[in-house]
């Protein structure tokens, strides 16, 4: 099977077996998925939606995040790794904000990574869930991971990554094969311990049997020798 060819079988597989995969920041605007996506970075979303909740009551505009106290603002991320630079980056975006998009989340690449803080992923995330627009696909760890392992491409670097998966998956479905696999790496397809023998799509997976033998017991030549 060809790429190509395993990544249209996924994009049939995957919604069967994860027909309500989203993305896992909680958020009702765009700003507060910006926001939220910011603080992500090295840090899972379980945290970030534990602290979102205050911040996105007491923060409801750009002007709010712009205008903050530095000082204050960092308390509030202080639950949050690397809170201080999170921090310094929220307050110079929503400056920027303010000022050339009149506080409002802009709908484009070009705009959206002008911003401090905000890479080509953040701006796919903001992008693919608030507007609908497929621009790109987004590379977190656990895309990257199964991207290699389901044999989509060879390549690490996470740009190298969504290049190929562009090509491969239909542009509609950039945005939810993101979340497909997300959704499949962070209940299945584990880094340390993957979870093949109940993998609902080990038949498309070429790493399936590899993984299995992994996980065999040792023959008994291979155990070690009881002393004599």
């Amino acid at each position: 099977m060809t790429p190509a060819d395993r990544a249209r079988a996924l994009c049939v597989a995957l919604p069967r077996v994860y027909p309500d995969a989203h993305c896992e920041l909680n958020f009702s605007t765009p700003l507060e998925l910006l926001i939220a996506t910011i603080l992500s970075a090295q840090c899972t979303d379980v945290q970030v939606n534990k602290v979102t909740p205050g911040l996105f009551k007491k923060y409801r505009s750009a002007a709010d995040y712009a205008q903050a106290v530095p000082e204050e603002l960092e308390h509030d991320l202080r639950a949050i790794g690397l809170y201080r630079a999170k921090a310094k980056n929220i307050r110079a975006c929503c400056h920027i904000l303010v000022e050339k998009h009149g506080g409002a989340v802009p709908r484009t690449m070009e705009a959206l990574t002008e911003l401090p803080g905000v890479g080509r992923k953040t701006a796919n995330v903001v992008l693919g869930n608030t507007f609908g627009i497929n621009v790109g696909v987004v590379v977190d760890t656990h895309v990257a991971r199964l991207s290699g392992r389901l044999g989509l491409t060879r390549q690490t670097d996470p740009k190298k990554i969504e290049a190929v998966l562009m090509k491969l998956v239909p542009q509609k479905d950039w945005t939810l094969f993101s979340h497909w696999l997300i959704f499949h790496g962070r209940r299945r397809c584990k880094a340390l311990n993957p979870d093949c023998p109940h993998c609902e799509i080990a038949r498309l997976c070429p790493s399936y049997s590899r993984f299995m033998k992994l996980k065999e017991p040792r023959s008994a030549s291979a155990k070690v020798r009881s002393p004599r």
